[in-house]
């Protein structure tokens, strides 16, 4: 079962600049995750963008949908950040049929050391395997559906949104 991961940047991928006292994107940091969590399943990883999801417009998630929708693997985990992956969720959920798509972030960067990214990238490479169809949102060893998910800003957890 070929697995396809998408990356889109967030939180996941960003590095701290020591001299600036701010977050930056430089590559990905997926392969180095996958070798560290001792991967080996099939996957083809390819960045889309490195971008904040609150800089996400409209035009970045078409492409992103467009990708899903093209990629010939029906199991596809997208990197994205925790702020508007709902957002994203929503705009893939109604369009996406015959694969399953989970997408999963990080509160806290990879590179800080202490970050849930690692641990959320093996649930989301997980869940798809196991999955039916449709679309998901992976965070901290839970899984959401795209249509009953939110982050909560206070708690800075997902949540269902019965």
């Amino acid at each position: 079962m070929a697995i396809r991961v998408f990356v889109t940047g967030g939180t996941f991928d960003k590095e701290y600049n020591e001299l600036a006292g701010s977050l930056f994107f430089k590559d990905t940091h997926v392969p180095e995750m996958l070798a560290l969590g001792r991967c080996r399943l099939e996957l083809e990883v390819r960045t889309l963008m490195m971008i904040d999801s609150l800089e996400m417009t409209y035009s970045d998630r078409s492409v992103i949908l467009e990708q899903c929708l093209k990629a010939a693997e029906d199991r596809i985990v997208i990197t994205h950040g925790t702020d508007t992956m709902e957002v994203t969720a929503r705009t893939l959920g109604p369009a996406i049929r015959g694969k399953t798509v989970v997408l999963t972030g990080a509160m806290v960067p990879y590179k800080f050391g202490s970050s849930d990214g690692l641990f959320n990238l093996g649930s989301a490479l997980a869940f798809v395997q196991t999955l039916p169809h449709g679309v998901y949102i992976a965070m901290n060893g839970r899984y959401f559906d795209w249509q009953n998910v939110r982050k909560n800003r206070e708690t800075g957890v997902f949540e269902e949104t019965l």
